[in-house]
């Protein structure tokens, strides 16, 4: 799984015209899904996600995590993570897992990130066209990968 987390002070995901997912301050994740991810990869991206020290303190210095500020979780699916570039101007997205196995996955992500929460997150639509809105504090933008485990 990929990840890019951005600290936002509010962020949105819309689908033909209508809001299907919406937060405040937290973070707003883009998720990419690969066939060979499983619930070790969920839990060790929530873990790190939720604990990841990136919002400041009293002192402005990037000591406080998700929880401590009781931040929200806004989490799209992106296949567009995995795409392949080496060859070519157009990127392939055969790396990127089917809906069959993507699917499930993006479900267990949420359930997961919110049993670590707490709360509920708000999604965006798996396969839908999707109009992301953010406000990215900081700017802080983050990316990373559980098989790299960085």
């Amino acid at each position: 799984m990929r990840v890019v987390i951005q600290r936002v002070s509010e962020a949105s995901v819309s689908i033909e015209g209508r809001v299907a997912g919406k937060i405040g301050h937290g973070f707003l994740i883009l998720l990419g899904i690969v066939p060979e991810d499983s619930q070790t990869d969920i839990d060790w991206l929530v873990g790190k996600i939720t604990k990841m020290r990136i919002f400041p303190d009293d002192e402005g210095k990037m000591n406080r995590c998700l929880t401590d500020v009781d931040g929200e979780l806004l989490v799209v699916s992106q296949f567009t993570l995995h795409a392949g570039t080496k060859k070519g101007n157009r990127p392939s997205f055969i790396k990127a897992a089917r809906p069959e196995v993507a699917i499930p996955l993006y479900e267990q992500f949420l359930a997961t990130a919110e049993k670590e929460l707490g709360k509920a997150c708000a999604r965006g639509e798996f396969g839908a066209d999707m109009q992301v809105s953010l406000v990215n504090d900081g700017p802080v933008t983050i990316t990373m990968d559980s098989h790299a485990r960085e």
